[in-house]
């Protein structure tokens, strides 16, 4: 089947990463399903449909409202989610829900929709947007950080449960990439008395200065339509600037406490 053929729904498309995926796709030939909680917002050639990861009933109704159209859907993009920010100290077991919530159950809540219909045509993708932030814990990002190691773990082990039906599992691992996650971050309630704050501070500062660097999203869309054209992808894809992307090989041949000095004197904590 060409790619003129292929149904694609990708989550978070109305804006950043999403947004990018989805238009790229579109004009490679996909027939795009993109989401958004409120339907709209979309590129160019996307058809949008409303859906809220949070909700069982609202991805049910998503995934059926893209497989009714074709009658099956070739891959999926687990991209929509934010980033909370603030100390583990500091953050409230409600805010660290509520940020699994989104960034992992909503993996899963789409995964298991897209999975029956996967199964009975006999194939398809399933790529999940991880982060650098789910190959070593970013300070004063933990829970955000927790969440995407779980995607990367559920990633793995799904590889392995859906490869026998002819689905293939991918994870992308973006550096920073200037999209609106900045701006939506939310930050802990109780950061500003915090303990934390003035190293905090220090952190949210050249973490901006570092996004302000930061490339545009189109090479993830680029890296995307390249995990879907090949039948047999790796496990996990880095994509951003090489300083960034150098954090994976260094974790696993490095020493610990050499890795952690680096990240320290890189992240100034």
């Amino acid at each position: 089947m060409t790619d003129a053929g292929k149904t694609i729904l990708v989550t978070g498309a109305s804006s950043g990463i999403g947004r990018a995926v989805a238009a790229h796709l579109a004009k490679d030939g996909w027939r795009v399903f993109g989401t958004s909680r409120s339907g709209r917002g979309g590129p160019e050639g996307v058809e949008m449909i409303a859906c809220d990861v949070d909700s069982d009933d609202s991805v049910t109704r998503a995934v059926s409202a893209a497989a009714v159209h074709t009658g099956r859907i070739d891959a999926l993009v687990n991209n929509a989610g934010w980033a909370l920010m603030g100390a583990i100290e500091d953050t409230a077991i409600a805010e660290a829900k509520a940020q699994m919530e989104t960034n992992f159950f909503g993996v899963l809540r789409m995964t298991r929709a897209v999975l029956p219909l996967m199964r009975t045509q006999g194939g398809g993708h399933i790529v999940n947007i991880s982060s650098l932030s789910g190959v070593f814990g970013t300070p004063f990002s933990g829970v955000y950080s927790a969440a995407k190691f779980a995607v990367e773990g559920m990633s793995e082990a799904l590889r392995l449960e859906a490869r026998p039906f002819g689905i293939r599992v991918a994870l992308v691992e973006p550096g920073d990439f200037r999209t609106n996650l900045p701006s939506m971050r939310r930050t802990v309630a109780a950061a500003a008395a915090s303990e934390y704050a003035a190293a905090f501070q220090r952190f949210h500062k050249n973490q901006a200065k570092d996004e302000a660097k930061a490339p545009l999203p189109e090479p993830v869309a680029v890296l995307v339509a390249k995990i879907l054209a090949d039948p047999n992808p790796r496990a996990r894809y880095s994509v951003g600037m090489f300083t960034q992307r150098m954090v994976g090989p260094l974790k696993r041949f490095l020493p610990g406490a050499l890795f952690e000095a680096i990240i320290r004197a890189a992240l100034k904590v």
